[in-house]
């Protein structure tokens, strides 16, 4: 398939950059609440401060399931090894022949990462002997910007060449720590910011149909799930990069509160708003991996708090958020559809809803993506003499980055503490925020349109608008499906907490799991 370097570039930057306009909303220098960048931080770390250091809550184990293993999900494997009726050899054996046959595995997945079979059999030994680690056997897959060592990590760039990683990230060690496997090295967008059309190795088709898009940088991911290659994935978020793919591929992914996994071995895109979070089946199975993969780890600047999973409760009582304005807005008719089905499903479970107005958006958007692209320019100008071989639309990004004035930058940083102000404040009479989640459909990849209610759009101009702000602000969102679209592709809601209420977030996505069938649902090629 061929796309234009123009249309790429074009589509890349629709809806994310505007002129800049002069910071009259923010109080002046010499009045004594005038904002500074850190302040948010700030505010963050003081609520990783309240979270516990208890020991993790262990969620009981379903029923042992029935059918192929590629379907099985973290907790179904679980409980499969519990009962004997599977072991780790044997599932790698399985994924590593479903990778081979299905058309997802020539696309999504790039590398095998060495030792998964002496990883396997060592976890088959230490279940047979009573010695199994929390996530024991539980193969994953790694976006290709983490490292894992030993594995190729190419950051989806020519510029990389055949580099291998030397080190794990924190969140690949903390995981194999925890008895995980690392499988396979799975497909993103050049720098976690290019465009569908990767130069180093193609697009990733979405397996629900492979005109289609998975959306996102944490493309691979994705599509792996989707199609069952892989139970679990690591993937990352700056302005929407895990709920992206998640929406458009039918599977669920957090992306966990700004620093509570952290980033080390992660290559940056935006060192102010990247996300590490985990993608898998169901919101009960990120629940499982979430304790052993979250904490500081010494080396991150920013990696702070735990996972508290003593913030997790019941629906009964629990006050949803109901937005309205941005979030309501380039939206498709279905997506809407469906997100006001789970929220009358929240309030059959006893949740009751109340409506928020979190203000205006549109220029903390703009925020969002001046300050990405902005310290993009910054990573990637080292690299600055040979831009030409970047993807056109990392290029046009990087370009637009270096554009941008130093006042715009700083405006757009010193204006996030003021934002996180007024989001916490709307928020201070609700629990957590169920919003719609992308505004349509996946989008096409031969002329990268996303259509809502019957007009094409530029996918950038609909595939961000209620993501980036919680990437700005650094809050925990979880993106979960929530049914079909009317071409029969996945749509999807997303759920938004307090920092460090991840825990939360992901109690009320498993509460709505429990009573629906949405996140079962499997493209007509994953079988």
């Amino acid at each position: 398939m061929t796309v234009s370097d123009a249309l790429l570039a074009r589509t890349i930057l629709a809806g994310t950059v505007a002129e800049p306009a002069p910071a009259r909303d923010l109080p002046s220098a010499w009045e004594r609440d005038a904002p500074e960048p850190a302040q948010a931080e700030q505010r963050l770390r003081e609520a990783a401060g309240a979270t516990t250091e208890a020991e993790p809550i262990v969620p009981a184990l379903p029923p042992v399931a029935d059918g192929p293993l590629h379907t099985y999900g973290i907790g179904a494997l679980q409980a499969a090894y519990a009962a004997g009726t599977t072991d780790p050899v044997a599932l790698v054996a399985s994924l590593r022949e479903r990778i081979a046959r299905h058309p997802s595995g020539r696309d999504a997945v790039l590398a095998p990462v060495p030792g998964a079979d002496e990883a396997a059999e060592e976890s088959a030994r230490r279940i047979r002997a009573g010695q199994a680690r929390p996530l024991e056997g539980v193969p994953f897959g790694i976006k290709d910007i983490i490292d894992c060592a030993g594995a190729p990590v190419t950051c989806g760039s020519r510029l990389t060449g055949a580099r291998v990683a030397r080190d794990d990230a924190t969140v690949v060690a903390r995981l194999k720590a925890a008895g995980a496997i690392p499988l396979a090295m799975l497909a993103t967008t050049e720098f976690a910011c290019g465009s569908a059309h990767n130069p180093r190795y193609g697009a990733v088709a979405n397996p629900w149909d492979r005109t289609r898009w998975t959306g996102g940088s944490s493309t691979g991911s994705g599509s792996a799930l989707a199609a069952r290659l892989l139970p679990l994935a690591l993937g990352t978020d700056t302005g929407g990069s895990i709920r992206v793919p998640a929406a458009w591929c039918g599977i669920t992914g957090l992306k966990a509160t700004r620093g509570l996994v952290p980033r080390t071995g992660v290559a940056p895109l935006s060192w102010t708003l990247d996300h590490v979070g985990p993608m898998a089946r169901s919101a009960a199975d990120l629940a499982r991996v979430m304790p052993w993969i979250a904490g500081p780890d010494g080396a991150d600047p920013h990696a702070a708090g735990r996972y508290d999973a003593t913030r997790a409760r019941g629906l009964s009582g629990l006050r949803v958020g109901v937005p309205d304005g941005w979030f309501t807005s380039m939206q498709d008719e279905a997506v809407l559809v469906a997100w006001q089905a789970m929220l009358r499903e929240l309030e059959r479970q006893g949740a009751r809803l109340v409506p928020v107005d979190l203000g205006p958006v549109a220029t903390a958007h703009q925020d969002g993506y001046t300050i990405v692209m902005a310290e993009l320019a910054a990573l990637q100008e080292p690299d600055l003499d040979r831009a030409a071989a970047l993807d056109p639309g990392a290029r046009a990004r990087m370009e637009q980055g270096r554009l941008f004035t130093a006042t715009d930058y700083l405006r757009a940083l010193r204006r996030r503490p003021v934002v996180l102000a007024q989001v916490l404040d709307a928020l201070s009479d609700v629990d957590v925020l169920v919003t719609p989640g992308l505004g349509g459909e996946a989008a096409s990849l031969d002329t990268l349109t996303i259509e809502v209610n019957g007009e094409a759009h530029p996918l950038q101009a609909v595939l961000p608008r209620n993501t980036m702000l919680f990437d700005y602000t650094g809050l925990p969102a979880l993106m979960l499906p929530t049914g079909l679209g009317r071409t029969g592709l996945p749509v999807a809601a997303q759920v938004v907490g307090k920092p460090y209420d991840d825990a939360l977030c992901l109690g009320v996505g498993a509460a709505f799991q429990r009573e629906t069938g949405h996140h079962l649902m499997t493209p007509p090629e994953a079988g």
